[in-house]
């Protein structure tokens, strides 16, 4: 007599069952798999799975329809109002107490290259508004031609002296408190790139205007995952991150965010 699923669960002591069939119908063992989980089973669809083991969205074009029947990608006015309470106060008292150690990286910046201290760019925005970002100019004047921005990267020979120690510090990213008590940006979210940037992935990859859904931030759950992007594979694998985040926006994955970043800052492990 054949084994079942149910005699292999019990022999090999299994408790979770994972899912991970492309076309479903009339190849599950439906009956079978609800009995096992009326006794305690996890039966868990591999999409999810991997969600759960990699802290980010599967993003297989086949499977992208799926994203729309999950739970999360519920942008709330509630979720939206506690993020702009806390930007507002925070980046208030931030401002003010970072005001010293700005006017000193100001003066630094402008006698380490010549060029303006503040860098100012525009970026894009939730629902794909463009807004100017600040930030303290870390890269020589001449760094990127006229309109069209190339991504730092790792070793970056446009990086100035000065430049690399307010990267590592995270200290060139002060200014954008300004952003966030404006409401361009919160503190959490993704990251904010150039309109040229931004519509070069859009249109290479699917999915990604849906970065749009929320304000971006100083920090975010991509990049206290990975580092640079340089490559579009690169790029997708931030998305997914991205997208993560999006999906279960809460003020528990905020605090984790923001616990990971202040250890970046305290330990120099260097801007992402």
């Amino acid at each position: 007599m054949p084994e079942t699923l149910a005699d292999v669960v019990q022999q090999q002591s299994i408790g979770r069952i994972v899912i991970g069939l492309r076309d479903r119908r009339g190849n599950l063992p439906s009956e079978e798999l609800l009995y096992l989980k009326s006794r305690g089973i996890i039966v868990q669809d591999a999409v999810d799975f991997y969600e759960l083991i990699t802290d980010k969205i599967y993003l297989d074009s086949p499977r992208v329809s799926s994203l729309l029947f999950s739970s999360g990608f519920r942008v709330s006015r509630g979720k939206m109002a506690y993020k702009r309470i806390v930007s507002i106060i925070f980046s208030a008292i931030l401002l003010i107490l970072t005001a010293p150690i700005m006017l000193v990286a100001a003066i630094l910046v402008r006698i380490d290259s010549p060029g303006p201290a503040l860098l100012r760019q525009p970026r894009v925005g939730r629902d794909g508004k463009i807004f100017t970002m600040y930030k303290f100019r870390t890269m020589r004047k001449d760094a990127d031609s006229p309109g069209y921005q190339t991504p730092a990267q790792q070793k970056d020979s446009r990086i100035t002296r000065v430049g690399y120690w307010l990267r590592r510090s995270r200290i060139d990213e002060f200014p954008q408190l300004y952003n966030i008590l404006k409401g361009d940006m919160s503190f959490i979210g993704p990251r904010p790139f150039v309109p040229t940037q931004e519509e070069r992935l859009a249109e290479s990859i699917p999915l990604y205007r849906r970065r749009w859904l929320v304000k971006p931030g100083a920090t975010g759950w991509a990049q206290i995952k990975r580092g640079y992007c340089v490559s579009l594979e690169d790029n997708v694998d931030k998305l997914a991150y991205d997208l993560y985040y999006i999906k279960n926006l809460s003020i528990g994955l905020d605090l984790v965010i923001l616990a990971e970043s202040i250890k970046t800052v305290l330990f120099g492990r260097g801007s992402q």
